[in-house]
């Protein structure tokens, strides 16, 4: 697989937070990581952004979209945004604290 450009700004767009729940924090035991990511966001993109940003070597990139749900916001009915979320695997020995923050 070809390695991919990505600008400072791009990788920032991307890459918009980490999600952190209870399964996300499970997976990090098996040297994976969940990130919220931009919906135009491609693996090779989210791969060399995940790796510029904490410096890490990623093995594996799988993408989901959660459909947003229908919910009653204040009696109204309104519906929730969709989110892609980003499962990356990292090579053994690499991890990421979220705990620190970015240096």
């Amino acid at each position: 697989m070809s390695t991919v450009k990505i600008s400072p700004e791009r990788i920032y767009e991307v890459v918009r937070a980490p999600h952190i729940t209870e399964k996300a924090t499970l997976l990090s035991e098996k040297n994976q990581f969940v990130f919220k990511v931009a919906s135009d966001a491609t693996k090779p993109e989210i791969k060399a952004a995940i790796e510029a940003l904490f410096k890490v070597k990623v093995t594996g990139v799988n993408t989901l979209v959660t459909k947003g749900k229908t919910k009653r916001f204040k009696g109204r009915p309104g519906i929730r945004s969709d989110v892609k979320k980003a499962f990356v695997t990292l090579a053994e020995g690499e991890t990421i604290d979220f705990t620190t923050g970015l240096v």
